[in-house]
């Protein structure tokens, strides 16, 4: 008797254990209880468009900028060699310029990206 009744014992232990660990999962299990977590996947997958489309605008100010600085460097028919160094001077420091410009709203995108998700 004393053998069926650890063994009775050992038995309900473990089927409360079984019990305990899938309880748990089945309350993080996303159901009909839980809409939250796919509104949340939806969420999280608006904002990624919204991040990509953001990137693709900066991709594509980059772009034209660096097609305006092709430009704007090559040297005019009638301008001579000193006015032309001049102008490539200023040119690529308006150039820099607005390469930072565009570089610190992607920054600024990406931060406030993060603060949004906390």
């Amino acid at each position: 008797m004393k053998i069926i009744g650890k063994r009775a014992i050992v038995y309900s232990m473990l089927g409360l254990l079984q019990v305990g660990m899938f309880s748990s999962v089945a309350a993080a299990a996303p159901g009909p209880l839980h809409n939250d977590g796919s509104q949340r996947i939806a969420y999280l997958d608006r904002d990624d468009r919204r991040d990509d489309d953001r990137q693709h605008d900066h991709d594509e100010r980059k772009r034209q900028e660096n097609e305006r600085h092709e430009r704007e460097m090559k040297r005019r028919p009638h301008e001579g060699e000193r006015e032309w160094r001049e102008r490539q001077e200023r040119e690529k420091d308006r150039h820099d310029q607005n390469l930072r410009q565009i570089a610190a709203l992607l920054i600024g995108i990406a931060i406030g990206a993060g603060s949004s998700d906390n």
